[in-house]
Formats: structure tokens, C-alpha cells, sequence
């Protein structure tokens, strides 16, 4: 890979759409199998451009919030490209999320419309907007305004019956408006910069309460380039994105990656699932295939798995939480992706620090999670003193360059403690350097459990754990104790018609692990509490355990 600048740096992603846009013509740009829906380059930026229009039409301007709370649709393509047109900042929401922390991000993000389907699962969204925004349920559009969020002026329904919410408009209303903007109200909204804010993406909950990162034009542009060429992608490449858009990994990684390469977007579906997501590589014979773990666990076990072809595969990415060895060599192994890489790092490096290379060897892109992208500094730091480590030696992983965010929207206290003086964005990551430049991840400084003085980290057991051959998949927390301070529990899903006792699972890890890192607590379950992007959310685990077993967190300095 050249360290040349690349071509997208000093655009924005308005001027990087028209440049694909022109090149590509009539070549596939988005792919809905499952909706018979398909667009060519031209006319992705036709529908671009008139709901760009139509957001001007309705008074959105440079500068504003937009949010949008739904599942992996056509408009929301449209919507991220069309805000960045003109300038606004698209404002990504979680589609899992219930009314207190919808209520907490629009009104923590200052949005000033919000965009949305009527329904995700058993989740009603209609009803769920109504809770606490009531206003809507008795006004016309834009003949309201509401108390909790007094910037809110404009919600947009993109699917669903639109009278369920009276002061809401349609999707084809908001398009409707902007058939009259002149040239000249185009004109008006100025020059967009490269670092302009274009975005705000929701850290995904892993550890706590969501914090709002903001990422600019060149933030994501660069990481869509770099991330796209470790993959050596060109424009014959067709991207199968099962993964959800409002997650960096669904609109960097994916849409706007195959935007700077001129990929084809192939989407499965409006969420995961894995017989769907099967049936699109087969179909569109998509090259490329993105998810997490637990996505590609799903695909590897899916029943109609031995019937697809999958022979068009050839790269793409694993990421989002750490890698099982043994899942990513299945998937280079029986899904035929022999050039799969692994990225790692976090929304406010836009996302990724570090990736494998397609042609790494083997065991660099099974075992490591790569090396730097160009114009990214690492190192490796001791977080108890600020120290920094040679190779082999584990740390705090520190990342520095063009994927560091702007800061967290209205939070300059945890701003300053992400980013510190010098620039370097602080992961919360342990990590260990190896001499050849790549980097292990080897758990998060707050997933570390300490019992009786011994420092325990997760991702070991679970990494071993998954050795097992009843196991298909495990997450380990730490517990409070009293005598030891903390012990450690095993959540652990078991393979289809496999049985295992506690008893068997602690003789397991007594065979290979040392006693300490022996869980005292086993429990089977067949889900883990998830975001929707598939990470594993060890606080709830925690969480539920503590109430199960009637523990007490005991206070500490």
C-alpha cells in the first residue's frame, strides 16, 4: 500500500460522491436483494442531490443536527450522504434504543429533526417518539414544538402509517420541498472544509452511558480509504454490509469505503440475520463480507450454510470485539474470504487504528489485529504511569493521527480525558506490540478482573473456553467477593444439541488455566445482552448476576 496522500484527502464527501458518481455512471452502487432494489451510481446521486434539496427545502441549514433512528433502509443511505452535501451533521442513533435513551440523544445532540422508521423488532418507534415528544401526536407538521427538545422542528417518517404521529411528513414530503430550491440557495450554503464535523457517532455502550464523538469530512474519508485498500479493494468489488449503518462499522467502513472505491453496496437486510446475509453473497456474489464475531458464528452455524455458494467471496473485515483464532480461520477456511483482515479500534479514531493487510500471512491476520494504517502513530503505554513500552510488553494502547475525533459534542471534561495534550487518543485497551510492528489486543483496562491480587484478563478464558468443543461461545466478567474481592463468572452458550454441567466447565479450565482463573460462577444461556453491532455487553452480565446472587459491590478508595 502506497503512503502516497491519497485522492480523497482535501475533499469532502459531497465532492468524493461526485467523482464516483461520474466515473462509475451505470455500474451497480446499492444492492436491497430482499426489496428487488437496485441503483446505479447515477442515479444513487440523483436521489442524493433531491433529498439534500429537500432538506434545504424544509429550513434544515449548514451546521444543524440531524438524526435518524432506524434499521439498514435505502433513505438512510441517501440521508447520510444528503446531509453531507449540505453541511449538516448527520446524527446516528442507536435502533435499540427505548425511550429514556432516545429521550437522552436528541435532546444531548441538539438535533433539529430526526429522521425514523415506525418499528425495529418488537420495538414500536411511533409510540416510543410519542412517549417523549407528545406534542407530535396532536400538531400538523411543523406546527409544533416541543418542551423536552425545544430545537426539534421537523420529523421525517420514512416507513409506516404517518398518522400515527399527525406532526410528522413523509420521506416524499421532505423531497416533495426541495423540487423548488434555485441554484442560487445551493450557492448560499458556502464552501464545506474537510474538517468540518459531518457527524456525531454514539460510543456503543459497552462499558457505560453513550458519549457523543464527533467526526469530521477527513476523519472518515481517510479511514475509508486506508481501510479499503488493506482490503485491496477495487471497483469490481461488491460489499456485503449485514452489519447496522448507525455503527461506524456500517457507514465508514461500509457505505462510505465503497463510495471512495467505488464499490457496490449489497444489503441483506434491515438487521442481521445470518440465513439473509447468506443469501446475499450467493445471489449478488458479493466479494466482500463485514461483521463481528458473533455475526460470523451465526453464518458458520446458519442450517442452510453447506448449501450456499459462496465462492465469489474474497476478503473483508472482522471487527467490532476481540476475534476468536479459532472463528477467524473458519471463516478464511469454509466460507472461502482467504483474504479476510481483522481491524480493530474505536469510534473516535473513525474507527480503525490498525488492520491486517489481504495478503499478510496466515497467522498475522488470524492471530494479530494488524499493523497501522499510514498517517497513524501508535504506542503502547503503562497506564499507571504514562510510561511508554517497548514491544512484547502489555499496555494501554494509544493511537494519534487522522482518525482521532474532534472531541465529544458538549463534553469537554471527557474530551480532555480521551485526547490528552499531545494528541494521542487513549483506547482503554490493553495491548502488546509484537518486534514486527503488530499489535494483540489482550483485554480493556475496566474488563480487567483482579482476584486475591492476581490480575486476570477475560480474553484468555474466553479464548480457551472456546477451545471446548460443546462451547460455540463464552463471555467472562468479574463479580464482587468478599473474600477475594472479585471472582470470576462464565456466561457460555453451547453448540446446538451439545450438553455440558458447570462441573465439566471449571474441570476444563483446570486442565490448562491456573486455579485462579478457574470461574466460580457457569451459567448457560442461549443470548448474551447485546448492542446491535454484536458486542457483548459485560456491564448488564454483571449487572444481573450481582442481583441473582445477592452480592454487594464492596466501596473502594
Amino acid at each position: 500500500m502506497s503512503d502516497a496522500r491519497p485522492w480523497v484527502d482535501g475533499l469532502t464527501i459531497g465532492q468524493v460522491l461526485d467523482r464516483t458518481a461520474e466515473a462509475r455512471g451505470g455500474a451497480d452502487a446499492v444492492a436491497f436483494p430482499r426489496l428487488s432494489l437496485r441503483w446505479s451510481w447515477s442515479e444513487f446521486a440523483r436521489r442524493v442531490d433531491a433529498a439534500a434539496a429537500g432538506l434545504l427545502g424544509i429550513g434544515i441549514g449548514r451546521g444543524e443536527h440531524v438524526a435518524i433512528w432506524a434499521t439498514n433502509v435505502p433513505e438512510w443511505i441517501v440521508l447520510q450522504f444528503a446531509t453531507a452535501r449540505i453541511g449538516a451533521v448527520l446524527v446516528t442513533i442507536n435502533p435499540s434504543y427505548r425511550p429514556f435513551e432516545l429521550r437522552y440523544a436528541l435532546e444531548q445532540s441538539d438535533s433539529v429533526a430526526l429522521v425514523l422508521v415506525d418499528a425495529f423488532r418488537s420495538s414500536d418507534y411511533f409510540a416510543m417518539l410519542g412517549e417523549v415528544c407528545p406534542e407530535l401526536l396532536t400538531a400538523s407538521p411543523g406546527g409544533w414544538t416541543s418542551s423536552a427538545f425545544p430545537r426539534l422542528r421537523r420529523v421525517i417518517v420514512v416507513k409506516g402509517d404517518r398518522q400515527r404521529i399527525p406532526g410528522a411528513m413523509t420521506w416524499d414530503e421532505m423531497i416533495a420541498a426541495g423540487t423548488s430550491i434555485a441554484s442560487s440557495v445551493w450557492k448560499s450554503i458556502g464552501p464545506l472544509a474537510p474538517s468540518d464535523p459531518i457527524n456525531i457517532q454514539y460510543t456503543s455502550g459497552t462499558t457505560g452511558f453513550p458519549k457523543a464523538a464527533m467526526l469530521s469530512h477527513r476523519n472518515l474519508l481517510l479511514n475509508a480509504y486506508y481501510v479499503g485498500a488493506c482490503q485491496r479493494l477495487t471497483a469490481s468489488d461488491r460489499i456485503c454490509i449485514p452489519v447496522p449503518f448507525y455503527h461506524c462499522f456500517g457507514c465508514v467502513l461500509g457505505t462510505l469505503c465503497a463510495v471512495v472505491h467505488g464499490a457496490t453496496m449489497v444489503i441483506p437486510n434491515e438487521y442481521f440475520q445470518s440465513a439473509e446475509t447468506l443469501a446475499a453473497i450467493e445471489c449478488e456474489r458479493a466479494t466482500v463480507i463485514y461483521g463481528v464475531p458473533t455475526m460470523f458464528i451465526a453464518e458458520l452455524n446458519d442450517p442452510s450454510f453447506d448449501q450456499r455458494d459462496l465462492s465469489s467471496l474474497r476478503t473483508g473485515i472482522m471487527a467490532g470485539s476481540p476475534c476468536p483464532i479459532e472463528i477467524m480461520r473458519q471463516v478464511i477456511d469454509r466460507m472461502g474470504a482467504r483474504e479476510m483482515t481483522i481491524a480493530y479500534g474505536q469510534t473516535e479514531a473513525s474507527p480503525v487504528a490498525t488492520q491486517t493487510r489481504a495478503d499478510d500471512p496466515l497467522e498475522l491476520r488470524v492471530e494479530t489485529v494488524g499493523r497501522p494504517l499510514p498517517g497513524v502513530e501508535t504506542m503502547i503505554v503503562d497506564p499507571s504511569t504514562g510510561k511508554e513500552l517497548g514491544d512484547g510488553s502489555q499496555g494501554e494502547f494509544r493511537s494519534r493521527g487522522h482518525g482521532v475525533m474532534l472531541g465529544y459534542y458538549k463534553n469537554p471534561e471527557a474530551t480532555s480525558e480521551a485526547i490528552d495534550a499531545d494528541g494521542w487518543l487513549h483506547s482503554g485497551d490493553l495491548a502488546i506490540r509484537l518486534p514486527n510492528g503488530y499489535f494483540r489486543i489482550t483485554g480493556r483496562i475496566k474488563d480487567m478482573v483482579i482476584r486475591g491480587g492476581e490480575n486476570i484478563y477475560p480474553r484468555e478464558i474466553e479464548e480457551y473456553l472456546f477451545t471446548h468443543p460443546a462451547i460455540e461461545q463464552s463471555a467472562v466478567v468479574g463479580v464482587p467477593d468478599p473474600k477475594y474481592g472479585e471472582e470470576l463468572c462464565a456466561w457460555i452458550r453451547l453448540r446446538a444439541g451439545m450438553t455440558l454441567a458447570e462441573d465439566e466447565v471449571r474441570a476444563y479450565c483446570r486442565e490448562k488455566l491456573a486455579h485462579y482463573k478457574t470461574p466460580r460462577y457457569v451459567r448457560f444461556v442461549t443470548e448474551f445482552p447485546q448492542t446491535v453491532t454484536g458486542k457483548i455487553q459485560k456491564f448488564r452480565i454483571r449487572e444481573q448476576m450481582i442481583e441473582e446472587l445477592g452480592l454487594e459491590v464492596p466501596e473502594t478508595a
